[in-house]
């Protein structure tokens, strides 16, 4: 074995979760022999560090285990020894599409013998899409009410790469609505799209220009550089739609947008132009999230937290890769109190700071009014000690605390938010210190020029010559890094355009707590009013190329600046020149215009998408028909970035809120819990659980992306550990029910990709139950005409078995259980009635109980009718369980229906456009005496093979004996057949006050049932004695031993809490076990 940790780290050795073992060749013995070692090793650190300590017994035993000789592994093929000839591996074929695009599947052809994910999926999404299923009549659309009625967008993903498992989740979600929707004969809308993701497709791009080239974006020019990212969109961009049709995605692909097109882009200028002469959108100087990697503004969920318990050093982007930088830490400083003539006293005011480096662009220090301390520096000043500028003591009751720290806060208006706020109360001056690029600017004096943290270290030795540093300590803080570079944020004075979102995010509010806009799960609503009570302004300038450049315009007048910067609006800039003209009074021909060098927030056209992917602004049947939509679904952390922002902008632009419900899904979490993230290689293509995946292909992708190096080997050692045999090949159907069952409303998703493979043998459990039917019922099957109907009107119109009734039964109840998880979205429901269905009743129960039936030679007239009833009722349950799977497992469920015999030329030509089964249509159909009746059965025949299983039974010729109640014997009588079957024996049941014959065990059902086997003449009583006494006696010795330690004052006192638990639990299960083993033996010398 090869230890992941090394065998020193005690640290390691006593975190038993980071231990981990990896098998390499090694056989049994050796395996338990380093278990062993191991054991001993984390035993004896933990006693070194400082845990209760091990006795010197418990680390001999622990030593001598760790010694004892390897059993010698036989030697096999030696001289005269016979060979064992090796069967041939089975050649797996590799499946070819030989259908034609856009043809139906060839369904006459012979069943595969075993489900085959690549055979099953292949045609079907062209098909559909030729056929026209995934398309809707927009004069049907218009006409038809809400209720009959689904239009959704979907998330439009970052047209930067390929949909991963969390992308995969949505899709499964919202296709799994939206064929349920179809197949219940609504008009349904499912309109897909990608954005054009301003930084992280331009960061991409730059990133490929420089690896390739050697060049930046200015050696281009903006119009080459936007020529060369349109390249990479229309090279790169159709991977996302690729992905959706293998996912089986049924969205309109007619109808798929970009949101950087020429009709979205019409759409987003024109809300500009609006929300500007609304008063909405103005231009402002405004903290912003500044990184200097990308040199533009971010909005915060593009900031990633990352906490510090204490003193950090890290390396910086932008910084000497070689340096290390302190952070974690907070520095105290003293300003010098100044004189009446502005020169520095002996009097000093301490401040604190875990950002030295502001301390160049201070430009007050603030005091509480109230403290008493500093009563006689009301109105004073301090000296700054680089440039000796003055700088007011103010009082401010808002930003500072007495009793922390000296009561005393430094206040630099320009890179801190808090600070902003307390220097636009106490009117202060607002100085930025930093360039663009992350230097200090002008304003810091002699440290112009520095990076802002090589400032910081200098700015601390200049204090200490000066004899004014006084202190530094640990400080628990946050720090904000840019999720796109690695950089960290700075917030910076910019003058950007903003949204004006208070009297928006009130009505939205209203919109949510008047019910006229849903919420689900609906405690997101509490998110929902927080978020939007206190919503900031939003920043919507970028300082980027990539995006919707901003429609507006700088006025000059005959190339001279005017006196007062003068901005306009337009749909064009002959509409903005003539607005300028009117603005200033001026003739057109004079003035000239500058069009904003940057573009607006990806956010902002996001939060247009629901309305311009129908053509908004302009009139049309597209909007009539499909807007506003019925359902946003979406994961829960960008409700407030794109949810609020969608509400917003729908409800101030059209007066209208853009969809009725949100639906919000939990995060994608990998099975630790981590956030999917590239760095880790915990980030999986769906297409890769969907054909399987090597693990060096695994690596491959990791090479070959934009990731570096140093990260790629992490990645590389988190892909070793989690996949360390690549994935295997699951199928899309299997991957969609793995996350749709995974849902828990208000809980992330810690998916293990692993366990998605579950799911294909589950695929597998509905082929072999469709090859089964088709085997009993052959392709010409003619089902009973109108065979559910008559049995929905009476029970008794067709002489179906108990075994009949009781599956139709859960038939029904399975139909109900689905059409409310899917009205209430919970699909984890969904998927657990389905399988349980699909499983544990019809193919673990009724398929196994109807073969004697179905299967029997020279059946009799009685024998033919059951026949008949059991192939009309799988037929049934067939066509509603598929129809029923269908949303969630779309081509499994199309492939198998294609071929359920019994279909007539009315027929639907696809499962997707088929009636989905409603409670109205099996109402009547559910009989609960058939389904207590059958329950009771299988709990007997349950017993049956538990019995069989303890006394290692076999044959289906043991006789068991029921004693049962009055009440239900007639039910047991009635079924007893199906319980020899299902429970593999020859049931007999005794009359009122009739014992079972001697040589019997029993098994309790209830007060009223018991199951009793005949084991006299089924086993070797003598040997079972005599394996139950050697037992008996290993344990009875293994007792005495574990109390004597019990009784050991010595180990109780020394022994790890852990143990000493482990040893008392032992010694009750030790207990427990011998009274059984007594019983067992008394029972056996009953049989002799």
């Amino acid at each position: 074995f090869k230890f992941r940790r090394n065998w020193s780290n005690q640290d390691s050795l006593k975190n038993s979760q980071g231990i981990r073992l990896v098998k390499h060749g090694l056989n049994k013995m050796e395996f338990k022999e380093e278990q062993t070692k191991l054991k001993y090793f984390v035993l004896l650190n933990a006693a070194k560090e400082g845990e209760k300590k091990l006795s010197k017994s418990q680390l001999k035993k622990l030593a001598k285990k760790s010694k004892k000789p390897k059993k010698e592994k036989p030697k096999w093929n030696l001289p005269g020894t016979k060979k064992k000839k090796k069967a041939p591996p089975k050649v797996q074929e590799i499946f070819v599409n030989k259908t034609p695009k856009g043809e139906k599947k060839d369904m006459t052809t012979e069943m595969a013998n075993a489900y085959d994910p690549p055979a099953v999926e292949s045609a079907w999404d062209a098909w559909w899409e030729e056929s026209g299923f995934y398309s809707t009549d927009v004069e049907k659309a218009k006409s038809a009410p809400p209720e009959e009625k689904f239009v959704m967008v979907i998330p439009p993903p970052n047209v930067t790469g390929a949909l991963h498992i969390g992308h995969a989740l949505t899709c499964s979600v919202e296709d799994a609505l939206a064929r349920w929707h179809r197949m219940q004969g609504h008009s349904v809308m499912w309109l897909p799209g990608t954005d054009h993701a301003g930084i992280a497709t331009q960061a991409v791009v730059e990133k490929k220009l420089w690896r390739d080239e050697k060049k930046t974006r200015h050696d281009l020019g903006r119009e080459k550089f936007l020529d060369r990212v349109w390249e990479w969109k229309n090279e790169k961009g159709n991977t996302i739609l690729n992905q959706l049709r293998r996912l089986g995605a049924s969205v309109d692909h007619s109808r798929s947008v970009f949101t950087l097109d020429e009709i979205r882009s019409q759409a987003v200028t024109h809300a500009f132009v609006t929300m500007f002469e609304m008063g909405i959108i103005y231009r402002k100087t405004r903290l912003v999230n500044w990184s200097h990697a990308l040199n533009t503004a971010i909005s915060d969920i593009e900031v990633d937290n990352e906490e510090l318990k204490g003193k950090t050093w890290k390396t910086v982007k932008g910084h000497d890769p070689k340096k290390k930088y302190e952070f974690g830490t907070l520095t105290s400083f003293a300003y010098k109190i100044a004189d009446e003539q502005g020169k520095a006293t002996d009097e000093e005011i301490i401040v604190a700071t875990t950002r030295l480096e502001t301390m160049l662009g201070d430009t007050g220090v603030a005091i509480h009014p109230d403290d008493p301390r500093y009563k006689h520096l009301h109105g004073k000043f301090v000296v700054h000690p680089f440039n000796n500028r003055k700088i007011p003591i103010v009082l401010d009751s808002e930003l500072v605390k007495m009793d922390f720290g000296s009561g005393a806060v430094k206040i630099t208006p320009a890179h801190d938010p808090n600070d902003y706020a307390c220097g636009e109360r106490n009117n202060l001056e607002f100085i930025s210190i930093l360039n663009d690029d992350g230097t200090i600017n002008k304003h810091g004096g002699k440290f112009e020029g520095l990076m802002r943290y090589d400032a910081r270290v200098a700015v601390e030795e200049c204090l200490k010559e000066l004899n004014l540093y006084r202190d530094k300590v640990d400080n628990a803080m946050t720090i904000p890094i840019c999720s796109r570079s690695g950089d960290i944020i700075e917030p910076r004075l910019k003058p950007q355009w903003w949204v004006d979102t208070n009297d928006m995010a009130a009505k939205a509010i209203e919109s949510v707590d008047s019910g006229e806009l849903k919420i689900i799960p609906e405690f997101h609503k509490s998110t929902w009013r927080r978020w939007l009570t206190d919503p900031h302004q939003w920043c919507i300038s970028r300082q980027l190329w990539w995006g919707h450049r901003i429609p507006a315009y700088k006025v000059k007048l005959d190339n001279q600046e005017t006196e007062e910067e003068v901005w306009v609006v337009g749909h064009t800039e002959e509409e903005a020149r003539e607005n300028a003209s009117k603005k200033i009074n001026v003739d057109k021909s004079s003035i000239m215009l500058e069009q904003d060098e940057d573009v607006l927030d990806t956010w902002f056209s996001s939060g247009l998408f629901p309305m311009s992917v129908f053509g908004w602004p302009k009139p049309n049947d597209d909007l009539d028909a499909f807007f506003p939509g019925s359902l946003l679904e979406t994961g829960h952390d960008i409700l407030f970035f794109w949810v609020a922002r969608m509400v917003m902008m729908s409800q101030t632009l059209t007066g209208k809120l853009p969809f009725s419900t949100v639906y919000l899904h939990a995060i994608v979490r990998d099975r630790y819990g981590r956030k999917m993230s590239k760095s880790l290689g915990n980030i999986i293509d769906p297409i890769s659980v969907i054909e399987g995946v090597t693990l060096q292909q695994l690596h491959d992708t990791l090479k070959n992306g934009n990731l570096p190096e140093k990260e790629v080997k992490k990645a590389i050692a988190g892909q070793k550990v989690d996949y360390p045999d690549g994935i295997p090949q699951c199928g899309a159907d299997a991957l969609r029910f793995g996350l749709l069952a995974n849902i828990t409303q208000g809980q992330d998703i810690n998916l293990d990709i692993n366990n998605v493979a579950a799911n294909r043998r589950f695929c597998n459990k509905l082929w072999q139950v469709t090859r089964f039917c088709l085997g009993i019922c052959g392709k010409d099957l003619e089902p009973i005409p109108d065979f559910l109907e008559k049995l929905k009107e009476t029970s008794t119109a067709f002489p179906l078995a108990t075994r009949d009734r009781w599956i139709l039964s859960e038939l029904a109840a399975l139909v109900k259980s689905c059409d409310n998880g899917f009205r209430n979205y919970t699909f984890a429901d969904v998927t657990y009635a389905l399988s349980q269905f699909w499983t544990t009743k019809l193919c673990d129960v009724y398929v196994e109980a109807i073969k004697p039936i179905v299967y029997k030679k020279d059946p009799t007239t009685e024998d033919k009718a059951a026949i008949e009833m059991a192939r009309n009722t799988l037929l049934i349950c067939l066509d509603y369980g598929l129809k029923l799977m269908h949303p969630i497992m779309p081509f499994v469920t199309e492939e198998l229906w294609q071929r359920l015999p019994g279909k007539s030329k009315e027929s639907p030509k696809s499962i997707m456009i088929a009636p989905y089964p409603m409670p109205k249509d099996v109402e009547g159909l559910y009989s609960e005496d058939a389904v207590l009746a059958y329950t009771l059965a299988t709990e007997v025949s349950q017993k049956m093979r538990s019995l069989k299983a303890d006394y290692n039974v076999t044959g289906k010729e043991v006789k068991f004996f029921l004693a049962v109640d009055d009440a239900r014997r007639g039910v047991i009588e009635e079924c007893k057949s199906d319980m020899n079957v299902l429970g593999g024996g020859l049931v007999n049941v005794l009359n009122s006050n009739e014992e079972p014959p001697k040589g019997c065990s029993m098994s309790i059902v209830d007060g009223h049932l018991n199951v009793h086997i005949l084991l006299k003449g089924a086993i070797d009583a003598a040997a079972h004695i005599k394996k139950a006494e050697k037992s008996y006696a290993a344990a009875e010795k293994l007792l005495a031993s574990t109390t004597k330690k019990l009784n050991t004052p010595r180990f109780v006192e020394n022994a790890p809490e852990a143990v000493l638990k482990e040893t008392k639990a032992k010694a009750v299960d030790l207990q427990a076990k011998l009274e059984k083993l007594k019983e067992q033996v008394e029972e056996f010398k009953s049989l002799l």
